[in-house]
C-alpha cells in the first residue's frame, strides 16, 4: 500500500490538490505550513486571463520548480513526478502560469526525464542542499526568509551542478533567467552569485562538507547531512543496524529508484510477451529471478506509459518486494481471500490473478475514493469477477460479520521506511512520533484480522516497513495475545534469501537491491 504522512487505519489519505493550489500562500522557509505569507509574485498569480508564453526560459526547469512548490506544500508526490506521463500536461503548464507568470513550450520526451531526475534528486537531496545554500549565503539568517520559489531555484541550480554535473554555464545562466522572470531582477542576480561561489568551490574541490566527528549524536547529525536523511532516521539505523550498513542504506535511498513491471494473467499477457513489448520500445530490462510475471527496468518508463501497456491493463507497476509478499499468502484457485488494507489494490489484483477465475479476493479499505479506483483497474484488468470490495474500517469490521476466509492479508499501514528509493518526499514527512501511533494502530489491526481466519486458515501481516519494531515485535506481541496462532515458516515459499531466523519474510534493499518489506505467516490453530 502507499504510505504517506497522515495516519489512517487501513489506509493513509493523500492531501487533494485543489484547484486554486494550498500553497497559494505558501509559508516561508522555516515557517510552519500553517502559517501564511504575504501574497507576492513567486506564489500563485490568481488570475491569468491570456496566456503568456516564454519562448527563453528551460520549461524542464520551469516545470520541476513549480513541481517543487507542490510536492512540498502539500502535494503528493508520486502523482505528481508522474504527472505529464498521464496526459496532464494542459493541467500542468496551467500550474506554471499561475506559479510563475508565464508558461513554457510544451516539454517533449528529454525534457520529461529531466523534470524527473531534477525533482526526484532534489527532494531526496534537500537537507544536503540546503546546508551548501546555508554555506554560501552571505546572510545565514536570511535562508528563513527565503522566498520559497526562490529556494526551489537555489536547490535545482546546486543539485544539477553538484550531482549531475550539469555544465556551470548553462545552469547558471538558464537558473539566473528563470528567477528573473519569475520573481524579478534582484533574484536573479542572488543567484547568479551564488551559483558562481557553488562553481568555484566545485572546480577547486573545496565545497564544504559536515565533519563525521565528536560523540554519536554529532556523527549522526553530520551523516544526516551528508547523505540528506532526518537525524531522528540515522539514529535509529545506527542503533538497528550498524553505522556501516546505515550508510549503504541511505547510499541506496538516494540512488535512481528501480522498477518493475508484473504481466497481468487476467488478460493472458504474458511475461515473455511483455518483453517482447519491451524490446519493440528499446526500453532494456531484466527478467525477475524471483517471480515469474515480474520483469525489471530501470529506464524507459515513458516510453511504457505512452505506449499504453498500463492503459489497457496488460501489466502493472509494482515491486518484486510486494510480489513476494502474495508468495507467501500462496492464494490458490478456489479459495475466499480478504485484504484487510487493500488501497490502492497492487497485492489484491495479484492475488486475484492468482485464483485463475475460481474463488475470490475480499478488498476491505477504509478510504472509499481508493477503493473506486481499485475497482475500476480491476475491471481494466478483467479481474473483477473475483474481486469484492468493502468500504469499511476494519477495527469495527469483525462485529457486524460473521464470514471467515481461508487467507487473510493484513498489508499494514506503516512508516514506508522500506521505500524511501521510490518516496523521497517520504524521509521529509514522516517523523519519530509517528511510530509509537503507527505500532498501535498496527496492534489494533492485527486483532481485528485475526477474527476473520477460519480455523486451520492462514493470516499473514506484512509491511513495507525496514523497522523492527513495526514488524518483528509487532508479531511477538500479537502471539503473547493469541495463543491460538503459531509461526509457518515461509521457507516453502520465497528463496532463502529472503528467509530470517523465525521464518519470516524480509526484503532489504542493502543486501536484495529491492524495496524494503517484510512478512509473517501465522496459522490459525482453533
Amino acid at each position: 500500500m502507499l504510505h504517506l504522512p497522515s495516519i489512517q487505519a487501513c489506509s493513509v489519505t493523500e492531501k487533494k490538490h485543489k484547484h486554486k493550489d494550498s500553497w497559494s500562500k505558501s509559508p516561508k522557509v522555516g515557517e510552519s505550513n500553517s502559517r501564511t505569507a504575504t501574497y507576492k509574485k513567486g506564489y500563485v498569480h490568481q488570475e491569468r486571463k491570456t496566456q503568456n508564453v516564454n519562448l527563453e526560459i528551460s520549461p524542464h526547469r520551469a516545470v520541476s520548480a513549480v513541481r517543487l512548490m507542490r510536492i512540498e506544500f502539500g502535494g503528493a508526490f508520486a502523482d505528481l513526478l508522474n504527472e505529464k506521463g498521464k496526459g496532464s500536461g494542459d493541467n500542468e503548464m496551467g500550474y506554471v502560469e499561475r506559479t510563475l507568470g508565464f508558461c513554457t513550450r510544451d516539454l517533449d520526451d528529454r525534457d520529461l526525464r529531466l523534470v524527473t531526475d531534477i525533482v526526484g534528486g532534489t527532494i531526496r537531496w534537500r537537507k544536503y542542499l540546503d546546508y551548501l545554500i546555508l554555506s554560501l549565503i552571505h546572510d545565514p539568517s536570511s535562508f528563513s526568509r527565503m522566498e520559497p520559489l526562490l529556494l526551489q531555484i537555489l536547490r535545482i541550480g546546486f543539485y544539477e551542478i553538484v550531482k549531475l554535473e550539469v555544465p556551470s554555464y548553462a545552469v547558471v545562466d538558464e537558473n539566473v533567467q528563470l528567477a528573473k522572470v519569475s520573481l524579478r531582477p534582484g533574484a536573479g542576480n542572488m543567484v547568479n552569485g551564488i551559483l558562481r561561489k557553488l562553481v568555484l568551490l566545485k572546480e577547486t574541490n573545496s565545497l564544504p562538507s559536515p565533519q563525521v566527528e565528536g560523540d554519536d549524536r554529532a556523527q549522526a547529525r553530520a551523516l544526516a547531512t551528508l547523505h540528506s536523511h532526518p537525524v531522528w532516521m540515522v539514529r535509529r539505523w545506527i542503533k538497528y543496524l550498524g553505522r556501516e550498513e546505515a550508510i549503504k542504506l541511505m547510499i541506496w535511498n538516494n540512488s535512481d529508484p528501480r522498477f518493475s513491471l508484473r504481466a497481468n494473467r487476467g488478460k493472458d499477457f504474458t511475461r515473455s510477451e511483455l518483453a517482447s513489448r519491451l524490446e519493440t520500445l528499446k526500453v532494456p530490462y531484466e527478467l525477475s529471478p524471483h517471480l515469474d510475471d515480474f520483469i525489471r527496468i530501470s529506464t524507459g518508463m515513458q516510453s511504457i506509459i505512452q505506449d499504453g501497456l498500463l492503459k489497457e491493463g496488460l501489466c502493472s507497476v509494482q515491486d518484486e518486494s510486494a510480489g513476494l509478499v502474495v508468495s507467501v499468502v500462496d492464494p490458490q484457485p478456489g479459495e475466499t481471500i480478504i485484504d484487510c488494507c487493500a488501497a490502492p489494490g497492487g497485492k489484491t489484483l495479484f492475488m486475484a490473478a492468482c485464483l485463475e477465475g475460481r474463488g475470490m479476493v475480499t478488498a476491505l479499505d477504509i478510504n472509499n475514493g481508493r477503493l473506486r479506483i481499485l475497482k475500476e483497474t480491476a475491471k481494466l484488468q478483467q479481474l473483477d469477477n473475483v474481486i469484492a470490495t468493502v468500504h469499511t474500517d476494519l477495527r469495527t469490521f469483525p462485529e457486524d460479520n460473521s464470514v471467515t476466509y481461508d487467507k487473510v492479508l493484513l498489508d499494514a499501514p506503516c512508516s514506508g521506511l522500506g521505500v524511501l528509493s521510490k518516496r523521497a518526499d517520504l524521509r521529509w514527512n514522516r517523523k519519530s512520533e509517528d511510530m509509537e501511533e503507527l505500532k498501535s494502530l498496527q496492534d489494533e489491526l492485527l486483532d481485528a484480522a485475526s477474527m476473520l481466519v477460519k480455523p486451520g486458515g492462514v493470516l499473514v501481516y506484512s509491511t513495507c516497513s525496514i523497522d523492527p519494531e513495526e514488524n518483528e515485535e509487532r508479531v511477538a506481541a500479537f502471539l503473547l495475545r493469541h495463543q491460538e496462532y503459531s509461526i509457518d515458516s515461509a521457507e516453502r515459499y520465497i528463496s532463502p534469501e529472503f528467509l530470517t531466523e523465525q521464518g519470516y519474510y524480509f526484503s532489504s534493499p542493502v543486501k536484495n537491491s529491492l524495496d524494503g518489506a517484510f512478512a509473517a505467516r501465522l496459522i490459525r490453530c482453533s
